[in-house]
């Protein structure tokens, strides 16, 4: 397994420690009910200073040991993502009696998959997939056309926008139709938040929405703090959650550099006003991306939703709970940056790998 990060400097208080115990006590209950039908009776948890392992199901004493570096150096759905490998072993052991396999033998794999549970020794996420060539040269050929709509001339970077997104399209449905074994995997996007804002509600819809991937806000628990917040989880193949992380982060930064250029252009710098621009922004965004999905559907590209994708969703979160948001009132500055949010255009640079293959850039920020 690979080392534990370390520890953050912040101060860690007895009180914290005790907290935070007692919050991945309620995720196994949680877990152990949603996944595995409570079929186990709850172990002892602690949490360790070990830096040679992320976690451990230790039979002899009926104990999940978790790193402390671990859990407080890592976000949160890392260490549950730990927690669940580590609860898979547990369910091994003793829902099933299995004693004659390695640790990571053919039943326990099962058990993985059929729950949704990550096998990989480490118990963390990758985006690092290694597709095909075949595919690779689709994603090659889509970032290429991004890095072209960047275009100063603006009906250049439109036509490459459109370009991109009708082979993104594409690529998808040729993969649907093939109908093989595909690997999903799975990421969260930007830093935990007490409260979800409409700008991020309107972004999360974007990404689910045209860019072939699974959104969900989970909650999570911030130990430095004691307190929960929520995060925003993508679900898709590694392509395509790749290419809707760059997404994710160009259009809050966008938005963010429009609210600027109208902040001093109107004098406008309250946080409510902030949060309605930005708001708007994203809803201009999501206009403009529709008129796309109607220009494409009008050629004959129509997306239909990946099953397997959802099932993979719903493995993860078998209890799924739908809610409804009331948005921003819809004032000037809504409408300004909604005028705004329609006339960006998605891009990016490309760098070209040693072995000749594209590399999407971060994002600027």
């Amino acid at each position: 397994m690979p080392r534990s990060p370390r520890p953050p400097t912040a101060r860690w208080t007895p009180a914290l420690e005790t907290a935070l115990v007692r919050e991945i006590a309620r995720e196994w209950a949680r877990v152990n009910q949603s996944h595995f039908r409570s079929r186990m009776v709850a172990p002892t948890i602690a949490l360790v200073s070990h830096a040679s392992f992320l976690g451990r199901w230790v039979h002899d004493t009926r104990t999940i040991e978790l790193s402390r570096p671990l859990v407080l150096g890592r976000p949160w759905a890392v260490a549950i993502e730990v927690l669940k490998h580590e609860m898979a072993h547990q369910y091994v052991h003793e829902a099933l009696g299995v004693t004659d396999e390695t640790a990571h033998g053919p039943r326990f794999r099962e058990v993985c998959a059929a729950m949704g549970v990550d096998a990989a020794a480490s118990g963390l996420p990758s985006v690092d997939g290694g597709g095909v060539s075949e595919e690779a040269r689709a994603i090659d050929r889509i970032t290429k056309l991004l890095a072209l709509a960047g275009s100063p001339n603006v009906h250049e970077a439109e036509a490459a926008t459109m370009a991109a997104q009708r082979l993104l399209l594409r690529y998808n449905l040729d993969l649907a139709a093939a109908r093989g074994a595909r690997g999903y995997v799975h990421r969260h996007l930007g830093e935990p938040s007490g409260r979800i804002y409409e700008p991020d509600r309107i972004l999360s819809t974007i990404l689910g929405r045209y860019f072939f991937v699974e959104v969900i806000w989970v909650s999570v628990y911030r130990p430095l703090e004691g307190r929960h917040g929520s995060v925003l989880e993508i679900c898709g193949t590694p392509e395509n959650v790749r290419i809707a992380e760059y997404v994710h982060g160009f259009l809050r930064a966008t938005a963010s550099r429009l609210w600027e250029n109208h902040g001093r252009a109107h004098a406008r710098r309250s946080g409510r006003e902030r949060l309605v621009f930005l708001a708007g922004v994203m809803a201009g965004v999501s206009d403009k991306l529709s008129r796309q999905e109607r220009t494409s559907a009008e050629e004959g590209l129509v997306w239909v939703k990946d099953a397997d994708l959802s099932g993979f969703l719903r493995k993860r979160y078998p209890h799924i709970r739908h809610v409804r948001y009331g948005g921003e009132r819809r004032t000037e500055t809504y409408e300004r940056g909604r005028a705004a949010g329609r006339e960006v255009v998605i891009h990016k640079g490309i760098e070209t790998t040693r072995s000749g293959g594209a590399l999407l850039l971060p994002a600027k920020r």
